[in-house]
């Protein structure tokens, strides 16, 4: 205990000599001033929303139109059969058609095989039919879903990864908001299905659950939902088409929210909206590699979004003021900006104070984190989950979460100095060397 006074006195001592306090004001206002007060704002849309949803009646209303569900597969193998199956044993009274587009088929012939097996079953399902495209020379996920989208017959087009799951009402409480005209694109939460593997699928459970839940609820709610994830968006069909379907390259479904949200000033009646009850489970990364791997393509995409390929997009001429705020807010200042202010700040205080000093900071800031993150989970399992007894196992990993948080915060501001300096969407598993060239510039 002395010993922890003395280096408390000490790193006192140490403040003492940098009266403006440079260190700390590098960091403090992006804190203060971008961070916490998005994390509030959502937090309270998140619970106008609940207070909304406690209060009103739910409407009865009977609508089943038409869907269709595209599966884009590529080398899940036996996987795809759960994905299927999982649709086939929808609770909904509409016709659901499945479309799964096997990319690379000639090399991917377990995959292909796998959904052939299920032909035969597919007959023991009334309103449902299962179609198989087999792409034989890979072309990447947006031919996969440009190629679903053309085939589809239903007014409803959802767009899912062949290695995710849903829960039995999905397509019902989904296909529910398109009763609204002016609704064009609706997602769920999605939820970690491997989450018991390893310690890196623990963390990413977690992370899914603040950012993907609750954040999404929250964003929705305002109107300004950041992103409708490609694993698992669902659009009116008719609209898909009017804005010519998915673009070629990576981060296809950002491209295609930002598409959408460049018609909103034009037409103020469109929406986008976060379904709770729309639940999804996919597989992430188990490794450490891996995970780090995704959020190379992930992060370094971010930056050729926004700087390249929507740099003339992003205005509130287009999107409206809320929608561009919004963007600037959370898409520059806290996915761009944030990560290269949190590595400067720390290589600022490693180089300026001494160890003990430098320590006891990056005690402080674990600490503050740590407090915001658990409060945050606390919220959501007293709030948010429909699932509190699963959701419960994540307090083991919650001590280790705000040092995740750092390296992924670092591991971006990497992620996109690849992508300015090396061009990283040109590496990328979505699609061959040839199709990301031709499609990009």
């Amino acid at each position: 205990m002395e010993s922890l006074n003395q280096a408390w006195y000490l790193f006192q001592a140490t403040l003492s000599r940098y009266q403006d306090f440079q260190y700390a004001f590098m960091l403090i206002p992006f804190v203060l001033f971008f961070e916490l007060p998005l994390y509030f704002i959502n937090w309270m849309s998140a619970f106008r929303y609940l207070i909304k949803n406690a209060i009103e009646a739910p409407l009865a209303l009977h609508y089943y139109p038409h869907v269709t569900c595209a599966i884009t597969c590529y080398a899940e193998g036996k996987a795809v059969q759960s994905t299927v199956i999982s649709l086939l044993e929808q609770v909904y009274s509409g016709h659901i058609e499945i479309i799964a587009i096997v990319d690379g088929a000639k090399r991917n012939q377990a995959t292909y095989q796998a959904l052939v097996e299920l032909i035969s079953l597919v007959s023991r399902y009334p309103k449902r039919s299962l179609v198989i495209i087999p792409k034989f020379q890979r072309g990447g996920r947006v031919s996969s879903l440009n190629a679903g989208l053309n085939r589809a017959r239903g007014e409803i087009f959802f767009a899912l990864d062949g290695d995710t799951s849903f829960d039995n009402q999905m397509v019902h409480h989904a296909a529910t908001h398109f009763r609204n005209p002016g609704m064009v694109a609706v997602t769920g939460p999605m939820r970690v299905r491997n989450a018991g593997k390893t310690i890196m699928t623990r963390l990413q459970s977690l992370e899914y659950m603040l950012t993907m839940q609750v954040g999404k609820l929250g964003f929705a709610n305002l109107g300004v939902i950041n992103n409708v994830p490609g694993a698992f968006g669902i659009f009116r069909k008719s609209f898909l088409q009017q804005v010519g379907g998915w673009n070629t390259g990576t981060a296809e479904d950002l491209d295609l929210t930002l598409r959408i949200k460049q018609y909103y000033k034009r037409y103020p009646h469109l929406q986008i909206e976060f379904e709770p009850r729309a639940v999804s489970h996919t597989d992430v990364p188990e490794s450490f590699w891996d995970f780090l791997k995704q959020r190379l393509r992930w992060d370094g995409d971010l930056w050729y979004i926004y700087s390249n390929k929507h740099k003339h997009g992003i205005s509130a001429s287009m999107m409206g003021w809320r929608n561009f705020i919004f963007l600037f807010w959370y898409g520059i200042l806290f996915q761009i900006v944030m990560p290269f202010s949190i590595v400067i700040y720390t290589i600022y205080i490693a180089v300026k104070l001494p160890f003990h000093a430098f320590l006891l900071s990056m005690i402080l800031v674990y600490a503050f984190y740590f407090c915001l993150i658990a409060i945050q989970y606390i919220l959501y399992l007293l709030f948010i989950t429909d699932r509190r007894k699963e959701d419960c196992n994540a307090i083991f990993i919650l001590p280790v979460y705000p040092a995740f948080q750092f390296i992924s915060r670092v591991w971006s501001a990497l992620a996109i100095l690849n992508q300015i300096i090396n061009k990283g969407h040109l590496d990328s598993a979505m699609a061959p060397l040839w199709v990301l060239r031709k499609g990009k510039q």
